[in-house]
């Protein structure tokens, strides 16, 4: 009798302990569901919050484009100023290409190393030009644009984007759509040779900014036009010799100043245009001799007039004697050395001795005037 009294006691016992187990063991399940749903929770706020920072990145408000801007192409800063309300004539055509432009652009054309910030301040967006290269054609435009694009805080249009010259109906925020996207801290670049040239150019890019900055590259112009006929015969099979273009009747007496390759040589009438608006500080003249000779040189000028600290240095080059031409160790698009297009560094034709001489008679007169425009002498034969 005793011992089953143990026996139950043992039993009842034993059932109470399982029970107790049992209920901890409930207890213990249900805090961790709890545990592991909150935390889950969590994350999923986490990653909602940071697709909708990605989203509202990708639209940020790009900075004001210039209320100035006008298709008004006689006046000039003197008379804008007396005639503010004649500045606003090409809001029209500014708003009605913004649909031109996606309210929320994808990422396909943002660098991919931009992709990544997502900071205060380093969302990439689309800003008008800080600066243009405006010229001139066959001086080593595309060269200096290359060499500067090495510069991290440097974001250039790929293409030459003819905004200025052919486009300028469009208006400003087609223009900028054509921008690179950059961050706080980086300039925006464009480069279209023909600016340079164009007559209601300059009136136009004072009205988009007045504190544009210009880089102008320059090369002997008898040099620059034998380069300029040599590439338009690449395309031509059938093009008339140099000597033929260059002057009238075949005779060098008289230079035909009316063909494209010598008129635009003449630096200085086309850049007293550029003066009525903008102050030689906001000018930088790089030649385009020494671009090719010493690129570190010129490239640390242009480093220096657009408060870039000097990244961009000889350890970027490397000369190709074959090309007669710098090339590069490594560049925005390609880790790797490479030269610029084939169509850098071609060969000229032979030209008559005669024919050079005559060329640079001519353009003496007009090379002493640009000497004193810009304070340097090019010492152009």
């Amino acid at each position: 009798m005793f011992v089953m009294s143990i026996w139950g006691t043992s039993l009842s016992l034993s059932s109470r302990s399982l029970a107790i187990v049992l209920v901890l063991c409930l207890t213990l399940l249900y805090f961790s569901y709890s545990f592991n749903a909150c935390l889950l929770a969590s994350i999923s706020r986490s990653l909602q919050q940071s697709n909708l920072r990605n989203l509202l990145s990708l639209t940020s408000t790009p900075r004001n484009e210039s209320s100035s801007h006008s298709s008004n192409d006689s006046a000039t800063p003197a008379a804008a100023a007396a005639a503010p309300s004649a500045n606003n004539t090409n809001t029209s055509s500014s708003s009605s290409s913004s649909s031109n432009i996606s309210n929320v652009p994808a990422a396909v054309g943002i660098a991919s190393k931009y992709q990544l910030l997502r900071q205060p301040g380093l969302r990439p967006s689309r800003h008008l030009p800080d600066t243009l290269i405006i010229g001139v054609k066959k001086s080593g435009t595309r060269a200096l644009l290359e060499f500067i694009r090495l510069h991290p805080d440097v974001r250039a249009a790929g293409s030459e984007v003819h905004f200025f010259d052919r486009h300028y109906q469009r208006g400003l925020r087609w223009y900028r759509h054509h921008m690179p996207y950059t961050i706080e801290g980086q300039i925006t670049m464009e480069k279209t040779p023909s600016y340079f040239v164009t007559k209601e150019v300059p009136q136009r890019v004072y009205h988009m900014n007045t504190a544009t900055k210009l880089l102008i590259v320059v090369r002997d112009p008898v040099t620059r036009a034998i380069s300029d006929y040599t590439q338009a015969a690449s395309k031509k099979a059938d093009m008339k010799r140099f000597e033929q273009l260059a002057f009238v009747n075949g005779s060098y007496s008289v230079v035909d100043t009316n063909w494209g390759p010598v008129k635009i040589g003449v630096y200085s009438r086309y850049l007293e245009r550029w003066l009525l608006y903008f102050p030689l500080s906001q000018l930088l003249f790089i030649s385009g001799e020494r671009l090719i000779m010493d690129p570190a040189y010129e490239i640390g000028r242009v480093q220096d007039f657009l408060g870039l600290k000097r990244v961009v240095t000889e350890k970027h080059f490397y000369f190709n004697a074959t090309k007669g031409f710098p090339c590069l160790f490594k560049s925005e698009a390609r880790s790797t050395p490479h030269c610029l297009g084939k169509t850098k560094g071609r060969n000229h034709p032979h030209i008559d001795p005669n024919a050079i001489d005559r060329l640079r008679e001519f353009y003496r007169p007009f090379n002493n005037k640009f000497y004193q425009l810009t304070g340097i002498n090019f010492a152009w034969a």
